[in-house]
Protein backbone atom coordinates (compact mmCIF):
# COMPACT_ATOMS: atom_id res chain seq x y z
CA UNK A 1 0.00 0.00 0.00
CA UNK A 2 1.64 3.25 -0.95
CA UNK A 3 0.40 6.20 1.33
CA UNK A 4 0.51 10.25 0.74
CA UNK A 5 1.15 12.60 3.65
CA UNK A 6 0.30 16.32 4.05
CA UNK A 7 1.23 18.65 6.47
CA UNK A 8 -1.39 21.75 7.57
CA UNK A 9 1.33 24.10 5.90
CA UNK A 10 1.44 22.28 2.23
CA UNK A 11 -0.66 22.13 -0.39
CA UNK A 12 0.28 19.34 -1.63
CA UNK A 13 0.63 15.54 -1.08
CA UNK A 14 3.68 13.49 -1.04
CA UNK A 15 4.55 9.87 -2.00
CA UNK A 16 6.10 8.73 1.48
CA UNK A 17 8.20 5.63 2.14
CA UNK A 18 7.59 3.01 4.70
CA UNK A 19 10.45 4.24 6.93
CA UNK A 20 9.87 8.02 6.61
CA UNK A 21 6.18 7.07 7.75
CA UNK A 22 7.94 5.68 10.94
CA UNK A 23 9.65 8.59 11.57
CA UNK A 24 6.58 11.32 10.93
CA UNK A 25 4.82 9.09 13.62
CA UNK A 26 7.26 9.41 16.17
CA UNK A 27 7.57 13.05 15.56
CA UNK A 28 3.48 13.42 15.99
CA UNK A 29 2.97 10.96 18.38
CA UNK A 30 6.12 10.91 20.79
CA UNK A 31 6.96 7.76 22.41
CA UNK A 32 4.00 5.65 21.34
CA UNK A 33 4.29 2.56 19.53
CA UNK A 34 4.69 3.52 16.08
CA UNK A 35 4.02 0.19 14.20
CA UNK A 36 0.80 0.23 15.83
CA UNK A 37 -0.28 3.47 15.16
CA UNK A 38 1.03 2.71 11.03
CA UNK A 39 -0.98 -0.50 11.22
CA UNK A 40 -3.83 1.65 12.54
CA UNK A 41 -3.54 4.17 9.85
CA UNK A 42 -3.13 1.48 7.02
CA UNK A 43 -6.65 0.18 8.33
CA UNK A 44 -8.07 3.83 8.41
CA UNK A 45 -7.39 4.77 5.31
CA UNK A 46 -7.44 1.69 2.93
CA UNK A 47 -11.69 2.44 2.14
CA UNK A 48 -10.34 6.33 0.93
CA UNK A 49 -10.32 8.05 3.79
CA UNK A 50 -8.17 10.81 5.18
CA UNK A 51 -6.87 10.67 8.69
CA UNK A 52 -5.01 13.37 10.64
CA UNK A 53 -2.08 12.36 13.24
CA UNK A 54 -1.10 15.81 15.41
CA UNK A 55 -0.42 18.13 12.36
CA UNK A 56 -0.39 15.63 9.49
CA UNK A 57 -2.67 13.92 7.13
CA UNK A 58 -2.10 10.39 5.55
CA UNK A 59 -4.18 8.75 2.73
CA UNK A 60 -3.88 6.25 0.28
CA UNK A 61 -2.05 7.67 -3.14
CA UNK A 62 -4.55 8.34 -6.08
Amino acid sequence: MKIQTRYNYEKTWTLTTEDELHKIIAQEVGDADTKGTLLYIKEAIKNGKELRVGSCKFRMNK
